[in-house]
């Protein structure tokens, strides 16, 4: 019987550490042919697939294909590119199979595997474990696959930025962490008449400056004080595969995801008056009543980019994001999440006004909230433990949103435990109308996770 690890398979995607035991060669055949059995079952034979620029991620790619092959699919090969220019072929081949190899924005160490099936879907849930269960039984499609290689790059990056028209030029600081969105984002925005200061935009799967995570202190941090020197009207952070977008105004200032898509909201809802919009359970509730203010439809889902864009096409919604910096637009594109794209999105955006990027984002609805907070713990207790503390907290308080782990809500505040999707850990995450108020939310957490030894011992000391 084959044999893979089995808590690789999560809850939207296949993470893993580049290892004997985890993600190599091997298991990436072994993959392959899954993936390949799982499309064939469904009448798909042709698959777009690329790799990002981390450690073990194109012996991987080699691995997947050759497993792929072995069921008869044929593979256009875009080689080395981000996730949104897969998710982009797959609609410019007209074609339902996607691959991508990507750790995404996880530690040094990671990679993993995004699988889509259609144009709109990425496997989730059920379609992984049945991946898995074909696997474990050796139960796989043969045939005699075929396999092209196409460089898609300049198409893409011509495609995007003719979506955008600036209404002044704009100096632009893009800080990709040495992932694969440095030989994207800026091409990209230059194309779209932007003056791009690079930043770590050499590909070096070592990270020797920071993790490609625009969510880490250290990544904005670095940035803000470069947009400072730059005298830029604003800086971009990509994550490892370019689908998230970060963010700081000309004072170098964070401006996190659900503050951002505050703006990006009103953008479509101008367009178009009364659309849906779907943020994740990690969000502002400012996001969600600016939505509301200004004529939108705010719909609260799981964290989850497969989650997120399958909603966001459920309901007919034309702009989705997560507060990891997953941003979906349908509105003048396709649907998928694309950093790239959100940004330009954005400089489009702030380009139509004469304040800056501080003056604007100033003026828009504002909570004391804290990070998003991680704290370590196993993946075969993170579910359990974040089950019981949701029951718990369901006994005690009136309003618990719990479709994504436990959101209680409070008149003037909220807090949030989740387990992580693709790491070992649990997520955190407290807003509240005041800094007392914000203190006191999160204590109260703190008492209810103390009964977890060690978990709420770390938390303690964060």
């Amino acid at each position: 019987m084959a044999q893979v690890e089995r808590t690789m398979f999560r809850e939207y995607d296949i993470r893993g550490r580049v290892s004997d035991d985890e993600l190599n060669e091997r298991s990436g055949e072994l993959i392959g042919k899954a993936y390949g059995t799982f499309l064939d079952k469904r009448g798909v034979l042709d698959v777009v697939a690329g790799y990002d620029c981390r450690v073990g991620s194109e012996e991987l790619f080699n691995g997947m294909i050759k497993g792929m092959l072995s069921t008869g699919r044929k593979i256009i090969d875009l080689g080395m590119c981000i996730t949104p220019m897969m998710y982009w072929a797959q609609y410019h081949f007209n074609v339902k199979g996607g691959a991508m190899i990507t750790g995404s924005h996880n530690p040094i160490g990671w990679t993993g595997l995004k699988l889509a099936f259609g144009l709109s879907y990425t496997l989730i849930g059920k379609e992984l474990e049945e991946l898995l269960a074909s696997i474990e039984s050796e139960d796989f499609t043969e045939g005699q696959g075929e396999i092209v290689e196409k460089n898609i790059l300049e198409a893409y990056a011509d495609d995007l930025a003719g979506r955008v028209k600036l209404k002044k030029p704009l100096k632009i600081v893009v800080d990709a962490g040495n992932g694969a969105a440095g030989m994207v984002g800026p091409l990209v925005l230059k194309k779209a008449g932007c003056e791009v200061i690079e930043q770590f935009c050499e590909l070096d799967p070592t990270f020797p400056n920071h993790e490609p995570d625009p969510a880490l202190k250290a990544t904005v941090e670095i940035l803000g004080k470069r947009v400072r020197e730059e005298k830029a009207d604003v800086g971009f952070a990509f994550d490892g595969d370019g689908d998230r977008l970060g963010m700081v105004d000309e004072n170098g200032e964070v401006i996190w995801p659900d503050r951002y898509m505050i703006l990006l909201a009103r953008q479509v809802l101008e367009r178009s008056p009364g659309a849906k919009i779907i943020f994740d359970v990690k969000c502002s509730q400012a996001l969600e009543e600016d939505i509301a203010a200004h004529g939108g439809q705010p719909i609260m889902w799981k964290t989850g980019h497969s989650y997120i864009k399958a909603k966001l096409h459920e309901v007919g919604g034309l702009l989705a994001g997560e507060m990891s910096g997953h941003i979906f637009f349908v509105e003048n594109f396709y649907g998928f999440d694309d950093g790239v794209y959100a940004g330009l999105r954005f400089a489009e955006y702030l380009s139509a006004l004469p304040d800056s990027m501080s003056k604007i984002i100033e003026a828009a609805p504002y909570y004391m909230s804290t990070p998003t907070i991680h704290i370590n713990c196993a993946d075969t207790e993170k579910y359990r433990i974040v089950d019981e503390l949701t029951a718990k907290f369901k006994k005690k308080f009136p309003k618990v949103v719990d479709i994504n782990g436990a959101r209680v809500m409070f008149d003037d505040g909220w807090g949030l435990v989740r387990a992580s999707s693709n790491l070992p850990q649990l997520v955190l995450r407290f807003e509240a109308k005041t800094a007392e108020r914000l203190e006191e939310i999160k204590n109260l957490f703190k008492g209810y996770m103390s009964e977890y030894g060690e978990i709420g011992k770390e938390w303690g000391n964060e």
